[in-house]
């Protein structure tokens, strides 16, 4: 959290987790189609394909006081020292999974890595939900497949499809209030 010089409070949301999981997506959804929220402009830093190079980002503001600063990080494995960088000053992180068998892997590999990231503050200081995205797959994994082995008891979890935009507004709401609790209320 830190105050700009007009006196508004910033939180800084990070869409997170593997290649091709839907951050950018999820966060172009909310962009696009989100009515009722003050949005600046949306910057992506994307290769010629359309992968994102270092992050996306784009400001929220529902009241003009509190602005919400959603980014997303580059999922690809070369890209961890820029993820890294990204995440400096997060209160929040929706923590994007692909459904898809052949991802859990990296998956696995994302959650390993924002826990070595955030070391003791994964959870505690720093709120964190979880989307299962790619749930329209034909071969999705269940609930229990995806989350089996990853040590993410006790998180909020939101099954998403985020080409349509189901579940991504709920979970962008859900780290919203979870950061406001946390920085108001310290719970």
């Amino acid at each position: 959290m830190r105050k700009d010089s007009q006196g508004r409070i910033h939180l800084k949301i990070v869409f997170y987790g593997p290649s091709l999981s839907g951050k950018t997506t999820g966060l172009r959804w909310l962009y696009d189609q989100v009515e009722g929220l003050t949005k600046g402009g949306f910057t992506s830093i994307a290769d010629p394909t359309g992968r994102t190079l270092y992050f996306d980002f784009t400001p929220f503001s529902a009241s003009g006081r509190v602005i919400l600063d959603a980014y997303t990080v580059a999922g690809q494995t070369r890209h961890k020292s820029q993820r890294k960088v990204i995440l400096r000053g997060v209160d929040g992180i929706i923590l994007m999974l692909d459904s898809t068998p052949e991802m859990q892997k990296y998956n696995q590999e994302s959650v390993d890595e924002l826990k070595e990231f955030l070391g003791d503050r994964f959870g505690t200081e720093v709120p964190i939900v979880i989307t299962l995205n790619k749930r329209d797959v034909p071969n999705a994994l269940s609930r229990p497949e995806m989350l089996s082995g990853l040590e993410l008891d006790g998180f909020p979890v939101y099954e998403t499809i985020a080409t349509k935009g189901i579940g991504v507004k709920r979970a962008f709401q859900s780290i919203a209030r979870e950061i406001l609790l946390k920085q108001l209320y310290g719970k």
